[in-house]
């Protein structure tokens, strides 16, 4: 199955690496705001039959959660065949249990809506807590990637280009 990348704001340099990595097309869509504060999304290249993964690390994750919601979601109407997220930083996984009374769970509501609308999860080091691995609250596949791999990765591909 064919891939396909699209980056949220701020992501474009991840997914650009990534669509080099795995040999997969950079997709084109258009996101921005109605005058309103409503977001807008309209994805511009063929994802029809197609992998579509969404590069948006989620630090300050309220106001990208709705271009992500629409992006996935626009994706598979247009017939992607499944929405792959990667978030290097995945958030609400601090707030794992009620130490006060009138909180909620929300690394739990926060994977539900996430499993809501992604096939599947990548990030890296998630805080987990009390959680043992994010299967325990994501309802998709997930996969968990060390940051120590991928800076030992760019170490040695930093090394091995100054001997070439």
């Amino acid at each position: 199955m064919k891939t396909i990348l699209f980056a949220l704001p701020g992501n474009e340099e991840l997914a650009r690496l990534l669509a080099e990595r795995l040999g997969a097309e950079l997709g084109e869509a258009a996101l921005r705001h109605f005058p309103d504060g409503e977001s807008y999304v309209r994805i511009l290249s063929d994802v029809n039959g197609k992998k579509a993964v969404l590069a948006c690390t989620l630090g300050r994750p309220d106001a990208k959660l709705l271009p992500l919601y629409f992006l996935s979601k626009v994706a598979k109407s247009l017939g992607a065949a499944c929405t792959c997220l990667v978030a290097p930083y995945l958030a609400y996984m601090r707030q794992d249990k009620v130490f006060k009374e009138g909180e909620g769970i929300t690394s739990k509501y926060f994977a539900r809506l996430i499993s809501g609308f992604a096939d599947s999860l990548i990030t890296v080091d998630p805080h987990l807590h009390r959680i043992s691995n994010l299967d325990a609250v994501y309802d998709i596949p997930t996969e968990v990637v060390r940051a120590a791999s991928i800076e030992f990765i760019k170490k040695f591909e930093k090394t091995a280009l100054k001997k070439t």
